[in-house]
């Protein structure tokens, strides 16, 4: 091990039930270092965090790991926490009922003789989280704070336990701009601080900003580390993907037909404070082969928006009407919607799009059951069949599509998402955040994706916090603002500038 090294991951090699998951894998983090690791979904960067943290324990992999110059066999996490390694998993663990101190001091409780001290415990709570740039009650339940918020109680949760070496696995991926940027710079303070940190990102423009080295992972094997100087985005998606990507969009030339959905005077109220206008008299029209965007900040009602249209299934007093090729059409409920040819592939696949402890298989067929259903019995063959064409189509990597769906890289899911409308052969598919927390090989395959429907005829509505994604991939894209359609703007017309200037500014005249 070398003199300025906290950490060294030799030969790591851990396989699950046919798939070698990592390969012969070598890392070596300096001391005080952010170290960022890269690859594709799929790559085997969450594995080798696992592996570091013992949540895949010693005995279930090959390899070696040296800490701080000793050879360690964690176990559990709790083996891997003593040490000072803690890791932030993309999905927070935090309990939602319990207060921020609660959770600060879950599993490590400031207690004497079996009773906790809770003075101490709060008093201790507050600390950490003023160190994090926090200044909440420790007394406020983890529910009442935003994902921005709770992220950051995570790692004060993670400074209580003394932590010396600090993962985080893809911890922007929810946030938004300013909090990410807060998150990006306390990074930074903790390394100041002596803090070593593992980074898991595929913002690559966050990579550039606070990383000192990066190493590139592919296919379960390490490509190359990268010093600072060394990294640009260019550079790492060669490594990860194996080629360069010389354009970030595939070319599609539109074909723009009839006009398909038309979204008329469309208001929404917010389900409980009843009074609140979430979406106010919105127009959006989608033509047959179009990729229309939708552009807003946080909270500006894109999503409220999509779901009220979807069945109503978010928002209450809605008022407005949806047209199909300029025939009025019921959309009050889900299944109306589908009904009429319509789908919603929702932003937080893992809770509201997918089964994750179901198959592949299951989850392609949900929405399109009465395919494949006679006498209230499914055809299994049937639906076999099905989804292996759609793995096969849109390639989704696993062995077999009777493989269980949370076992899946995230892009890999985003494909099941996807096949489960497609196979309902709708007219019109609402994409909320397509391509959120997926890596940029796995973007491009989904924006192929869309190309190849929108050359089918279909009308695609794609909401993206990424201005490049819109820009990259719409033929037009609308604006939101505080519930306000602010603008219509034609890809010539369309720049970042341009559309956060509408972004950030309710027209005060009529609404478009």
């Amino acid at each position: 091990m070398t003199d300025d090294a906290i950490l060294e991951m030799r030969r790591i090699t851990k396989e699950f039930p046919g798939v070698k998951a990592l390969s012969g894998v070598d890392l070596v983090v300096r001391r005080g270092e952010v170290h960022a690791i890269c690859g594709e979904n799929g790559a085997g960067k969450s594995t080798l965090m696992n592996v570091l943290s013992g949540v895949y324990p010693h005995g279930s992999y090959e390899g070696d790991i040296v800490f701080d110059g000793d050879v360690c066999s964690f176990g559990k996490i709790s083996d891997s926490e003593r040490a000072g390694i803690v890791i932030i998993h993309q999905e927070l663990a935090l309990s939602p009922y319990l207060t921020l101190a609660e959770n600060i001091f879950l599993g490590n409780e400031r207690a004497k003789s079996g009773w906790i001290s809770w003075t101490r415990t709060e008093n201790e709570a507050a600390a950490h989280l003023r160190r994090v740039g926090l200044h909440d009650n420790p007394d406020t339940a983890a529910i009442d704070v935003g994902v921005g918020k709770q992220q950051l109680v995570e790692i004060a949760k993670a400074l209580a336990k003394d932590v010396r070496l600090l993962i985080l696995d893809e911890p922007t991926a929810a946030l938004n701009d300013d909090d990410s940027a807060h998150l990006l710079d306390l990074i930074l303070d903790l390394k100041d601080e002596g803090v070593t940190c593992i980074l898991i990102s595929h913002k690559l423009n966050e990579i550039k900003k606070v990383a000192d080295r990066v190493t590139i992972i592919r296919d379960g094997r390490t490509i190359e580390t990268l010093d600072h100087a060394e990294i640009t985005e260019d550079r790492i998606i060669r490594g990860m993907v194996g080629r360069d990507l010389t354009s970030r969009f595939p070319d599609r030339t539109a074909q723009v037909g009839e006009e398909l959905l038309r979204i008329a005077d469309w208001t929404v109220h917010h389900p409980l404070h009843r009074s609140r206008v979430v979406v106010d008299h919105a127009n959006v029209k989608v033509h047959a082969g179009e990729v229309v965007g939708i552009a807003g900040l946080m909270g500006a009602g894109r999503t409220e928006l999509a779901m009220s249209v979807f069945g109503r299934s978010w928002g209450t007093n809605i008022s407005g009407t949806v047209y199909k090729r300029g025939e009025p059409i019921d959309v009050r409920t889900v299944q109306a919607a589908v009904r009429h040819g319509l789908a919603y592939a929702t932003e937080d696949r893992k809770q509201y799009g997918l089964n994750l402890i179901d198959d592949i298989a299951r989850n392609i067929s949900a929405a399109g059951l009465g395919k494949l259903s006679r006498g209230g019995w499914v055809d299994q063959n049937r639906e076999h069949v099905v989804a292996e064409r759609y793995r096969q189509q849109l390639r989704i990597k696993t062995p077999s599509v009777s493989a269980i769906v949370g076992k899946l890289s995230g892009g890999n899911q985003q494909k099941v998402v996807l096949s489960k409308w497609m196979y309902t052969d709708p007219d019109v598919l609402i994409l909320d955040e397509p391509t959120r927390g997926i890596d940029v090989g796995a973007k491009y395959e989904i924006y192929t994706i869309i190309n190849a429907l929108a050359e089918q005829g279909k009308g695609i509505i794609v909401i993206s916090s990424e201005l490049p994604e819109l820009l990259g991939i719409c033929d037009r894209i609308y604006t939101l603002s505080e519930g306000v359609i602010t603008a219509d703007v034609p890809r010539a017309e369309a720049s970042p500038e341009r559309l956060m200037q509408y972004m950030t500014k309710v027209r005060e005249e009529d609404h478009l």
